[in-house]
């Protein structure tokens, strides 16, 4: 083959194979969100927040479906869906959702963590919780992109409740990782698991006297029609990381997973305080619309002290005690 035939070769690989790369470049990624809520909600602001930025940080062609107000199921199926990496591509979890695959995760959603929201930030805003992700990772296959959260957690209920003794044996739904049920048992209320989206009629139905959740939740799904009174305990500060499933992750042309990375971290900056804003306003709205009555809890020092030996033992059965300790410090 002469030297002029051997370049023209080597010039058509060269040429098709440009052509595949930029053909690759430009190949659509689609990715598939969940939220369990309406546009108006925190969470689904932070995830079409995150979309932007994604869309801000690549250069390439990427396409954000985010399916609202479950049509896709609840949480726990989205870390059914992100674990098969199937369905659902990205959201925002509560971390006791992902405990049937993680053990340790809901350590970042365990009540009385925080000592108040300066705390709260300071940890979501560090490394602190590498540990946990990287768990879950290996564990669950879902990878954290960012930290969401910010809702201060109270107790609703059918019935007021104004102090330990009115707490004494309240039935109450709680999440489906067993802290949650030994915090608020050692508090001497009578926990169970039950699925989010049979909460309303289980009140309704006397099955539980209420449960515990921020006020986002308790407006957006019209839980005050069955229970009016929010009792101020302020047991927790919410953690709801913005995932991804690794295996969808792991698919993404590198560009797009520094984008990824990027938007997570600066979204979920966005939704903290979003989040943390709103909760006020939203809890005041429904105490100024009479929908709720809000009622300050007595003897929440007394409660504080109760649940410190049921947060060891928990750390202590995970190996996390330094991790709790670190937390606490920070």
């Amino acid at each position: 083959m002469s030297i002029f035939k051997k370049t023209i070769t080597l010039l058509s690989g060269a040429v098709v194979a440009t052509s595949l790369l930029a053909s690759t470049a430009s190949a659509q990624t689609t990715l598939r969100g969940a939220s369990m809520f309406d546009e108006n909600h925190a969470y689904t602001k932070t995830l079409r927040k995150f979309a932007d930025l994604v869309k801000e940080n690549y250069d390439g062609d990427v396409t954000f479906d985010l399916r609202l107000n479950g049509e896709l199921g609840v949480e726990s199926d989205y870390v059914t869906y992100l674990n098969q990496g199937v369905a659902v591509d990205y959201t925002i979890l509560a971390p006791s959702n992902m405990a049937v695959f993680s053990p340790s995760i809901p350590l970042m959603d365990m009540p009385f963590l925080f000592r108040d929201l300066d705390h709260w930030n300071a940890v979501l805003s560090s490394d602190v919780l590498a540990p946990l992700e990287a768990e879950l990772l290996e564990k669950a296959d879902i990878k954290i992109v960012g930290y969401n959260g910010g809702g201060v957690r109270n107790i609703l209920s059918a019935a007021p409740i104004h102090n330990m003794a009115e707490l004494n044996g309240f039935r109450m739904r709680v999440m489906g990782a067993p802290i949650q049920a030994q915090i608020f048992a050692a508090l001497t209320a009578a926990p169970s698991a039950i699925a989010y989206n049979e909460v309303y009629n289980a009140i309704q139905t006397g099955v539980i006297q209420g449960f515990e959740n921020e006020a986002a939740s308790i407006q957006n799904l019209k839980f005050y029609e069955v229970a009016p009174y929010l009792t101020l305990t302020q047991h927790a500060i919410t953690v709801r990381p913005i995932v991804m499933s690794g295996k969808t992750f792991r698919a993404l042309p590198e560009a797009l997973q520094t984008a990824v990375l990027k938007a997570g971290k600066e979204a979920g900056e966005f939704g903290r305080e979003l989040e943390s804003r709103e909760d006020g306003e939203k809890l005041q709205q429904m105490v100024d619309a009479k929908q709720i009555t809000a009622i300050p809890f007595e003897g929440r020092d007394e409660m504080l002290k109760m649940v410190v030996p049921v947060q060891d033992a928990y750390a202590a059965e995970l190996g996390a005690t330094d991790l709790l300790n670190a937390i606490r410090a920070k």
